[in-house]
């Protein structure tokens, strides 16, 4: 007998949700908000020297097709009918740094990732021309010279990559971010691709003014970039172009489907979450962890070491809401790192088994700061670091102050977002997938001494980009009125330890953060060369300390 036909659902919204782990594709109801399929695909990343992190444009890509292609089967057996989605968003990792050849369609070089740090030198050379009484390029772009951002990236490129800078000659070369890439590739690539990126990413490449919402002509200069390559910047949510589906993709019912959302996953995530309030934040636990705090219209500059962003701009004639960001370069990574480099878990969900067979670190800290630390501190000469072990440290240990390590990294960005803004947060709304291991929830609430309260869909990065794609004019299949947006079901973590604990544990970690300063003493990473044993990922000797403590426990017999 015949399935039968499910009701009609309205109109739906697709999203593609590009990070730096994994791409999805995921379609929503419009009407409810409610997720009615998606697939995911791994992205790979290549570490081909110490400090390097790139991944394959045309590996993302291909991931997104297959996303695409795959959500549509999905659906076709739910009986659900594809030509219902009347639009689709794209959010994105930022800062990741894309140049390619308009003709060919082919990147020119590997996209070089957030995370990388071989331009640590060019962010030296560039600081000392940068006058002490006037930082123009943090009061510009809101954002503090540093390896993260695209501009030094595409810098490096520029510099070291002949291909880029022939294809630059012959007016040839195109730069983007992610968005960028992709939106250029879906809507024709060579064949009329659309290039442009929406004002969130923009405004974390570190040559647009934040104020005037324009690539800046003194930042290119200073940087010199060409403006040539630049994209057309656009708003949040705005029709950018029409899909043109790869002869690849049996997905053929997309093709003309408009794009029409497009934000950085953290912006993202800020609309998905429904911050739209002064003084309302949330945190995203990816990669990577990031708090934004909503600070309405204005721009507020920190004192304590936090990012001017824009939140969005929902729209061509909408005003431009700004964002005070935090940003903490290792937090999934470092499940990653354990499972991929140590092997001591198969699966990224088994570090909550772990971490639940001992219920504490024993004073083991960990500070995982591969990439040096990011907020509040900035400080690219860290490097991670396992501290307090003893011989009863085993791997369950190691496991929960990873866990503990992701809480204490957002302890630190939300006293530094409380300080900036005078409000204390009365509780923190989280996202992103590190959010469905409960051990992690319980260890955040307890840290902070807040409640942590977590949407029962997390994936709220691809439905702020689905919202703005539904929202956009010429579009107008969701609503974004207060009334309107569907009420979200919440999972609330109250804190279960004493505040004194909470702070003696607290206080430890910062003593352990200290202790990971100052690894790196002379800069390398430009020349790769990997022979300078400070600048070792988690401090040689700890690590060696680590291999001679499991022997010892191995030859003497204990398990």
């Amino acid at each position: 007998m015949a399935a039968a036909k499910k009701a009609v659902l309205g109109p739906l919204v697709g999203a593609v949700d590009q990070g730096t782990s994994s791409t999805r594709f995921l379609v929503f109801n419009s009407k409810t908000a409610e997720l009615l399929s998606h697939h995911q695909v791994e992205i790979k990343q290549e570490f081909p020297r110490e400090g390097w992190v790139e991944q394959d444009p045309k590996e993302i890509l291909q991931s997104v097709y297959e996303c695409i292609e795959k959500t549509c089967e999905k659906l076709g057996q739910l009986n659900i009918d594809i030509s219902n989605i009347k639009a689709i968003g794209v959010s994105n990792q930022r800062e990741t740094t894309v140049v390619w050849d308009k003709l060919t369609g082919e990147p020119l070089y590997n996209a070089v990732v957030w995370l990388d740090l071989r331009t640590q030198s060019t962010v030296e050379n560039l600081s000392k021309r940068i006058p002490g009484n006037n930082n123009f390029v943090k009061s510009k772009t809101g954002l503090p010279l540093s390896t993260y951002f695209s501009a030094v990236k595409l810098r490096w490129l520029l510099d070291n990559v002949r291909k880029v800078q022939r294809a630059v000659e012959e007016d040839r070369a195109l730069f983007g971010t992610i968005d960028s890439w992709l939106i250029w590739s879906l809507t024709g690539g060579a064949n009329g691709g659309v290039h442009c990126t929406d004002v969130t990413n923009a405004s974390r490449t570190m040559l647009f003014n934040i104020h005037s919402l324009e690539w800046d002509k003194e930042l290119c200069e200073f940087f010199e970039i060409p403006m040539k390559i630049l994209p057309n910047v656009r708003s949040s949510s705005e029709i950018y172009g029409l899909m043109k589906i790869s002869h690849s993709l049996k997905a053929g019912a997309l093709e003309g489907v408009p794009i029409s959302g497009c934000l950085g996953d953290q912006s993202a995530a800020l609309v998905g979450q429904m911050c739209f309030q002064d003084g309302q934040a949330k945190n995203t636990y990816g990669t990577g962890c990031f708090l934004l705090c909503n600070t309405g219209r204005k721009c507020v500059f920190s004192e304590h070491g936090l990012l001017t962003t824009v939140a969005y701009k929902l729209g061509r004639d909408k005003p431009v809401y700004y964002a005070l960001e935090g940003s903490v370069a290792i937090a999934g990574a470092v499940i990653r790192w354990l499972r991929d480099n140590l092997g001591i878990i198969k699966t990224s969900e088994e570090i909550e088994k772990l971490a639940k067979e001992v219920g504490t670190s024993y004073g083991c800290y960990f500070v995982p700061a591969f990439s040096g630390l990011y907020a509040p501190y900035w400080e690219p000469s860290a490097r991670g670091i396992i501290c307090g072990l003893t011989q009863f440290t085993n791997k369950c240990h190691i496991a929960f102050a990873a866990l503990e390590a992701v809480c204490f990294q957002t302890r630190e960005i939300l006293d530094a977002m409380n300080r900036d803004c005078g409000i204390p947060l009365s509780h923190l709304q989280v996202d992103g997938g590190m959010t469905n291991n409960k051990i992690l929830m319980q260890l955040q609430a307890d840290i902070l001494y807040i409640p942590v309260v977590k949407p029962s869909m997390p994936e709220t990065t691809a439905l702020g980009a689905a919202m703005a794609a539904g929202a956009a004019e010429g579009v107008g299949v969701w609503s974004l009125e207060p009334e309107d947006l569907s009420a979200v079901t919440m999972e609330r973590f109250e804190p279960q330890i004493n505040a004194e604990e909470s702070e003696i544990r607290y206080s430890t970690w910062k003593k352990a953060v200290m202790k990971s300063v100052g690894w790196v003493t002379t800069q390398s990473s430009e020349s790769g060369d990997p022979s300078i044993f400070c600048s070792l990922p988690l401090g040689f000797f700890i690590v060696s300390s680590m291999v001679m403590l499991i022997g010892a426990r191995y030859i003497s017999g204990i398990p």
